[in-house]
């Protein structure tokens, strides 16, 4: 019989009670492909039709989610590690506290884009319902594409779809590399 380390066993097990604790449904750390994708937008509509969510909330979730999902996929920088690979590694969680889900995703980014995101956010988070809206159109007519497509859209139509602001973070790795968490709530309430 294998000796597993109680280290390892400990460290599982304040993984999982603080997974219990915020209300985790579903978290992953690792390579984001389409297939993941894929497999995470199949698994929480199955959880949310067995916690037998209202239609509408089910609806909102699943809409966030695809967009949240999809800006890790495609807006993801690729970070060389110190041995020179590629890195495409992100987290991603998604939790539900009493009416409100939480969805956080993390990923690494190249220090020398974060102004220019910390911007499209904080000029996201300054327009209000109607505005963004507007803007939307706006971007969506505009045709302009970013590099990696989308032309902004996604966290645009976060903001829309939860009437919430986008919580944000970058912690600094080091000067190449910095860590962006982006934290969205979908409240019953904004339905």
């Amino acid at each position: 019989m294998p000796v597993i380390s109680s280290s390892i066993m400990v460290d599982a097990f304040n993984i999982y009670d603080k997974m219990e604790r915020n209300n985790i449904l579903l978290s992953f750390k690792g390579d984001i492909t389409s297939e993941l994708l894929t497999s995470i937008l199949t698994i929480m509509e199955n959880k949310m039709e067995n916690m037998q969510e209202e239609p509408k909330m089910k609806k909102k979730v699943y809409n966030v989610l695809v967009e949240c999902l999809q800006n890790l996929y495609h807006h993801m920088d690729d970070v060389a590690d110190a041995a020179g690979d590629v890195n495409r590694s992100a987290i991603f969680m998604i939790g539900k506290v009493n009416n409100a889900y939480t969805i956080t995703t993390g990923n690494y980014i190249l220090s020398e884009n974060v102004n220019g995101l910390r911007g499209r956010l904080d000029e996201v988070n300054a327009l209000t319902k109607e505005e963004l809206k507007e803007y939307y159109k706006k971007v969506l007519n505009n045709g302009e594409m970013s590099l990696k497509g989308g032309g902004g859209l996604g966290m645009i139509d976060i903001a829309r779809k939860t009437g919430e602001k986008l919580e944000y973070n970058f912690l600094e790795i080091d000067n190449k590399v910095s860590f962006f968490t982006l934290n969205i709530k979908i409240n019953q309430i904004s339905l």
